[in-house]
């Protein structure tokens, strides 16, 4: 989403690198840039000018620290301001002591709303929580069937009247069901509208009356822009609510809602969505969201990936593996799941510093190369994966024909997986790789 106001801000810094000190002229200079890039983002102009005048204020003050050169302090206080901009700190759920906790989800038709009410059950189920949802959309044509497939997938109950029911009834009723059975968090699923008319905020309010949620989120489509923001005034108006929950942060917008949302309304970004799939939704960290922008990575949230999706187990198992310098195709197999697991891997890439988004700007990461390599490994028998050695060239032709793919397509895996195979010997020996990134072959 960024990666245009990445590319703009790092033109803007480079400047300043072989600057001894920083003078008035200079960051006038740079200040201009940075109004430009964030114009252009689509970020609020009043919020533009209030963040290029303390950029500017805090430059021209701030003595530049002996161990920074002159570019990395004025990139320290922009990264610095972009994080309070967006909220400074993540902010999290509000829960009940007497459960339910009840969570409203409210936005306009398209936002990605509904999606979302099932991304946060998923999010919430991972948090060791017991959430059920309430289908209250009772116009959108097919709804409340999205919402009881989402909660089948995810084996979370919906609690439904069909589509001829009172939204206010529906979600009162839901709430004693909830009560009944044992759910800790409820999430209410209301109706949206194209654009917001008075019928739509009249309902919103009389649900809010009727069941006192203890969250009232507002969805946003990212990729909107400006228009998000416009939108999220008029429901601080009537519904007031407490958070937002930016949807779609995966796409190719200009990111102007992430950064203006906050600075107008007063009321907090609390969690992002990053696609379509239910495990993409994650808290809203405004501190690593400018480290992307700013392009210096994320390893915290990579960290976090990781730690939610390799099994400790097969870790363990892996490794003792390695000490006994045995390492299979099936393990390399199992090594790529679990890299799927995580997302996908242009995300990935951006989360890691050094990578910022110009320098991967071109590259093609095709996560469809996986199902490649996977159709290729499981057209193998169980003894060609433990000792690949043995796959000559009617082997591979075999390999080929099963899988779909051809034999060069075959012959570079092969090579892939002895360069990966000779790392992970020298792994489990104590020992790393001159370049570490061999094991990647070619992207």
């Amino acid at each position: 989403m960024f990666e245009s106001l990445s590319d703009k801000l790092q033109v803007a810094f480079d400047g300043l690198k072989r600057q001894g000190k920083l003078t008035e002229k200079d960051i006038e200079k740079v200040a201009r840039e940075i109004r430009l890039a964030l114009l252009e983002a689509d970020v609020n102009f009043r919020v533009v000018k209030q963040f290029v005048d303390r950029v500017k204020e805090r430059a021209l003050g701030a003595e530049v620290l002996e161990s920074l050169s002159p570019a990395q302090q004025f990139i320290k206080i922009v990264n610095e301001e972009l994080t309070a901009l967006m909220g400074s700190a993540s902010t999290k759920l509000t829960f009940s002591p007497r459960p339910p906790t009840i969570v409203m989800m409210v936005g306009l038709q398209g936002s990605g709303k509904t999606t979302a009410c099932g991304t946060l059950a998923n999010f919430l189920l991972a948090q060791g929580k017991s959430p059920a949802m309430v289908a209250g959309d009772v116009y959108r044509p097919a709804a409340i069937d999205q919402l009881k497939t989402i909660g089948e997938q995810l084996g979370v109950p919906v609690y439904d009247e069909g589509d001829k029911a009172d939204p206010v009834d529906i979600a009162k009723h839901g709430v004693a069901w909830a009560q009944e059975k044992g759910r800790d968090v409820l999430i209410i699923d209301t109706a949206g509208r194209l654009h917001i008319d008075e019928k739509l905020m009249d309902e919103l309010v009389r649900i809010r009356q009727a069941v006192k949620p203890h969250n009232i989120l507002l969805v946003l489509d990212a990729m909107t822009g400006q228009d998000a923001v416009n939108v999220a005034l008029q429901f601080q108006e009537r519904v007031n609510f407490d958070g937002v929950v930016l949807t779609k942060m995966d796409g190719d917008a200009r990111g102007g809602a992430a950064l203006s949302v906050k600075a107008v309304t007063g009321k907090p970004i609390k969690f992002a969505s990053y696609g379509e799939k239910l495990d993409s939704f994650e808290y809203f960290h405004p501190d690593r969201v400018a480290s992307r922008i700013l392009g210096m990575g994320d390893v915290l949230t990579l960290i976090e990936k990781a730690q939610r999706t390799i099994d400790e187990k097969k870790a363990r198992e892996l490794e003792q593996r390695l000490r006994k310098a045995t390492f299979t195709f099936d393990d390399f197999l199992e090594q790529i799941e679990q890299v799927r697991k995580m997302g996908s891997l242009s995300s990935l890439l951006a989360m890691i510093p050094g990578l910022p988004a110009s320098k991967l700007k071109g590259l093609q990461v095709d996560d469809r190369a996986f199902d490649k390599i996977r159709a290729i490994i499981f057209s193998m028998t169980p003894e060609e994966r433990a000792h690949p050695d043995i796959i000559n060239g009617s082997r591979r032709r075999r390999i080929a024909l099963g899988s779909g793919t051809d034999i060069q397509q075959v012959n570079h895996l092969l090579t892939q997986f002895k360069q990966v195979q000779k790392m992970m010997k020298q792994l489990g020996a104590g020992r790393m790789p001159k370049n570490p990134f061999q094991m990647f072959g070619r992207v």
